[in-house]
């Protein structure tokens, strides 16, 4: 699975997850900061993702997921 693959999974779960518009979600947007996201929705785009992609993410690599780029990188690091 490419970056970008990623990226477009990623993009679409954190769209349904804080009903934000697509377009807003690029990879150097922050959750927080760029998109609203407060630690409940954190909580919730993780384990979606866990889901989404079939992998575990630690709460202590999660805490230090900040933008978009830190998600896709992760996952593509950890995808068997």
């Amino acid at each position: 699975m490419t970056d970008l693959e990623i990226f477009e999974k990623v993009k679409s779960i954190i769209c349904e997850e804080i009903a934000i518009e697509e377009e807003k979600v690029q990879m150097t947007s922050s959750l927080k900061d760029d998109l609203g996201a407060d630690s409940l929705d954190a909580v919730e785009i993780i384990m979606q993702l866990e889901e989404a992609f079939n992998i575990q993410i630690p709460d202590s690599e999660a805490e230090g997921m900040q933008t978009i780029k830190d998600i896709v990188d992760y996952i593509a690091k950890n995808l068997k």
